[in-house]
């Protein structure tokens, strides 16, 4: 698999609107979830088996790192993937991996854990706002490594790290992930404070235990580590990933549809449900997944950001699409990102009524969107992008859908089977 097609840039996506969505789709697994487990594969000689890992842009740059580093890495049929890092030829994650994929630095915990160095470059500036990693270098010290940034890179020693206690300021879900990975071999418990609770943590540290890692209350504000000498290889399922769940749900929402999500956990999902059920939407959990439908405009709702079990930042700009056909006004506040609200600019060119201020965006419904040709800005706007393309009125043709591909898999193709006219095009 290869981290970057060149081609890339000139893919658009072209969307007639108007179309109802109906039927089934399945979701795939988490890229949240899929980039940490794949990093975890460095914490064991052994043979370490992924299955439904999802066929993403991202996931190729993590697989494209581990091999660049000595990791073996194969995929023997779709979705699977075989890697054992039993010796490795370099121990550093380069700029021009980390700047197009800021998860790269998931590596450094792992890396210092298992072989007691690691050198990863800061990943620089983020589009939808600060995204410092100061996190995992500050836990690393605090277990007794020696920390230097030195020309724009995080160089990490250890003979072996120490168990420690640690509290963190935000409950980083990147910074959790790292300090659990690390925090898996090092000598004595650790206790992290304040710990990021989604589901993909609780992903993670399921596969670790799996492979004989001490790990007590993943999914709490407190998780325990024991560590251990030594991991072992093992074979693990990827969690669906919500966030697409959650964007199909309002793609039959805002098209007035009826789709069935085959896989989908309503578990990870409760308050995202909520709001969609107060936006009018009707979701029901049955034996296969989660069936959601519409038959009317969306009600208006307040919608907050917050870290999990809160609404997610990452289901943001998606719901603002949907509420920007609602009878009536709704305010959405982002208190995640700075920047998030890049894809307000290109809804309104597709006739929403959206005004910012600060942190937070006024939505005035409207009963029409119209096609126009627009630009994706990030991964999570893209897909508001194409939501709001399904539901207008005329042909939608959106730019730079690269950033789509980072986190949806084959997105068009299951538009596509559920009614939508789309189709992937370049220059």
């Amino acid at each position: 698999m290869r981290p970057q097609r060149v081609e890339r840039t000139v893919d658009k996506m072209v969307i007639e609107g108007g179309h109802r969505l109906e039927g089934e789709v399945s979701v795939s697994g988490a890229k949240n979830a899929a980039l940490p487990l794949l990093a975890a594969s460095l914490l064991t000689g052994e043979e370490l088996r992924l299955e439904n890992v999802p066929e993403l842009g991202d996931v190729r740059t993590m697989v494209h790192l581990l091999r660049r580093m000595g990791a073996r890495a194969e995929s023997p049929q779709p979705h699977t993937f075989s890697l054992q890092a039993q010796e490795l030829t370099a121990t550093e994650a380069p700029y021009e991996l980390v700047k197009t994929m800021r998860a790269s630095v998931l590596v450094l915990g792992p890396l210092v854990g298992r072989f007691g160095r690691a050198r990863v470059s800061l990943p620089g500036g983020c589009s939808i706002g600060s995204r410092p990693i100061t996190l995992p270098p500050v836990g690393l010290a605090k277990m007794g490594a020696e920390i230097e940034l030195r020309h724009g890179y995080v160089e990490a020693r250890c003979k072996r790290l120490k168990g420690a206690w640690i509290f963190l300021e935000t409950p980083s879900v990147t910074g959790i992930e790292n300090l659990m990975m690390a925090a898996s071999l090092a000598e004595g418990e650790t206790v992290l404070e304040n710990a990021a609770r989604e589901p993909e943590v609780c992903d993670l540290a399921d596969l670790l235990v799996s492979m004989g890692a001490r790990i007590e209350g993943a999914g709490s504000e407190r998780i325990r580590i024991e560590g251990v000498k030594e991991l072992k290889g093992g074979s693990h399922r990827i969690i669906p990933d919500r966030i697409e769940a959650g964007t199909l749900m309002v793609a039959a929402g805002i098209t007035r549809g009826d789709v069935l999500i085959r896989e989908a956990k309503a578990e990870h999902m409760q308050v995202m449900m909520e709001k969609l059920v107060e936006a009018g939407m009707d979701i029901r959990l049955e034996a296969k997944g989660i069936r959601a439908s519409m038959e009317d405009r969306p009600r208006p709702v307040n919608v907050k950001t917050l870290p999990y079990p809160g609404f997610p930042t990452d289901m943001q700009a998606q719901i603002m699409a949907l509420v920007s056909l609602a009878r009536g006004r709704s305010i959405i506040s982002e208190t995640v990102f700075e920047n998030r609200f890049m894809h307000v600019n290109e809804l309104n060119r597709m006739g929403a009524q959206i005004q910012v201020e600060g942190n937070t965006a006024l939505v005035v419904g409207t009963s029409e969107l119209s096609g126009a040709p627009v630009m994706a800005t990030d991964l999570r706007a893209s897909a508001s992008l194409v939501l709001a393309g399904l539901a207008a009125k005329g042909s939608t043709c959106i730019s730079r859908i690269y950033h789509l591909d980072r986190g949806y898999e084959a997105m068009e193709r299951k538009l596509a089977s559920l009614g939508a006219v789309i189709q992937r095009v370049r220059e």
